[in-house]
């Protein structure tokens, strides 16, 4: 990994993969950093330095990147040997990594073989198996986003909630217009769980509703006005668009 925002990655892809929900604040995932750095056209990397003390994927990001800055201006400054195997602490205050201490020796580190831990040999063919059977990651799930034209703000909201992005697709397979679909997540439907507290998946909302309620207003049969109404009505209560409708237009009547 080459900086903070590849690692906190990794909180996105436990949860696409049912591992974790990825939580560091409750315990349910505990990271450690190693970071060195090589100038342009070294092969080997520099010394290596341990960071600890950090508590969400938020704080792993930033020491990430402030480590680096802070290594890369030793070395330009050619002070490489201030660079020392140690373990830092990152102060989320000072929004800054601080030696904790250091460590001379690999001896220090405890690198030694652990005998009752047996080898796991594992073959292409078993390797392969679970390749295959991975859903879709966050990073390809974007790149899909970006070639259906959405902008960079739509695909790292809908990309980013595994819950959300599966509303979205299956809005689309409902036969919603992609760029109108995405408007309404983002907008609207997003509104309605920050204010009411709840996700994606406890809205009484289906995708199915949502794709009838977008093409009904696309093809005049209401207003935008009234969509939002009956939107807001299918989130909070459930029911269907045409029968929505229907009372609406009673009401009216």
């Amino acid at each position: 990994m080459r900086n903070g925002i590849e690692a906190a990655e990794l909180q996105r892809l436990v949860r696409y993969l049912g591992v974790s929900n990825g939580n560091m604040q409750e315990g349910s995932l505990r990271c450690d950093v190693n970071i060195s750095i090589r100038p342009i056209g070294q092969l080997e990397f520099g010394t290596k330095v341990e960071i600890k003390n950090l508590n969400s994927f938020s704080s792993v990001s930033r020491a990430i990147d402030y480590e680096i800055s802070r290594q890369v201006l030793l070395h330009s400054q050619g002070q490489v040997d201030q660079i020392v195997q140690e373990t830092r602490l990152w102060e989320e205050g000072a929004q800054k990594t601080v030696t904790m201490r250091k460590k001379e020796a690999l001896a220090d580190y405890r690198y030694i073989p652990e005998p009752d831990l047996p080898v796991v040999t594992l073959t292409d063919e078993y390797v392969d198996n679970i390749r295959e059977s991975l859903p879709e990651v966050p990073e390809a799930k974007r790149r899909r986003y970006e070639n259906m034209g959405l902008s960079m703000q739509d695909v790292l909201f809908l990309a980013n909630d595994m819950n959300i992005a599966e509303f979205f697709d299956a809005t689309i397979a409902a036969g919603a217009d992609v760029k109108l679909a995405a408007n309404w997540i983002m907008g609207d439907i997003a509104a309605y769980m920050k204010n009411e507290k709840v996700t994606i998946n406890e809205i009484k909302l289906t995708p199915q509703e949502l794709g009838e309620l977008i093409a009904s207003i696309k093809d005049g049969t209401i207003s935008g006005k009234i969509g939002k109404e009956i939107l807001f009505e299918l989130m909070a209560k459930g029911g269907t668009v045409k029968g929505l409708i229907k009372e609406k237009d009673l009401v009216q009547a």
